[in-house]
């Protein structure tokens, strides 16, 4: 399998959202693949919160990852599970593969990468590549080199590209090797997260009619 047939699984946008009012709001413009990053230590709340987000993306035709919350997800019917690496130590992929979820993971260093490879995920995402406002890091901006170096690293799966990421840096993560751009603040904190979401599908998508 090529790098290019891989990728074709996951659309080339990835918005990270962190509720399912969010998802209601803005799958319907046209989104192909979104991540719901709930916090919450209330297993009624997050059940709920997956289930909409579930039902609003199977009506459009999006793709919903669930982000860390890998026993719900199996049990609500994701399509995917991202998991971070703490995640990932105490996760049961046996479970999860054999409910049929995909599965992407992060990564920030070379160990990381390694960890990650040997859980055999159907993407994985590298970052933050610029500085991000969304939370504290302790890891210095990857840069979109590293892209290149993790492009080499995978193969074929998928590469994510996460953090800093603007419209008018996309070109830079895609001409470094990622598949796929995520994004989370430039929408939620845009002052019109409509409009950038619709400027981020032309971006992404130069084949796709205007909406």
């Amino acid at each position: 399998m090529t790098a290019t047939s891989a990728a074709a699984a996951f659309d080339p946008f990835y918005l990270v959202l962190p509720d399912a009012d969010w998802i209601d709001r803005l799958v319907p413009l046209g989104l192909r693949l979104v991540q719901l990053r709930a916090k919450s230590d209330d297993d009624a709340h997050l059940r709920s919160e997956i289930r909409r987000a579930r039902d609003v993306c199977s009506r459009h035709g999006c793709t919903l990852v669930v982000n860390d919350h890998w026993r719900l997800a199996i049990e609500e019917g994701a399509d995917t599970l991202h998991l971070g690496q703490e995640d990932l130590e105490t996760a049961d992929l046996a479970s999860i593969r054999g409910a049929g979820l995909r599965l992407g993971l992060s990564t920030h260093d070379e160990a990381e990468l390694e960890t990650a490879l040997r859980a055999e995920p159907d993407y994985v995402a590298l970052g933050p590549i610029w500085p991000t406002i969304l939370k504290v890091m302790p890891w210095a901006p990857q840069t979109p080199a590293r892209l290149a170096t993790w492009r080499r690293r995978i193969g074929a799966l998928p590469l994510v590209a996460i953090g800093g990421l603007t419209v008018a840096r996309a070109p830079e993560v895609f001409a470094a090797g990622a598949d796929i751009a995520a994004v989370v603040t430039d929408v939620t904190l845009a002052s019109d997260p409509e409009g950038r979401v619709r400027d981020w599908l032309a971006a992404t998508h130069i084949d796709r009619c205007d909406r």
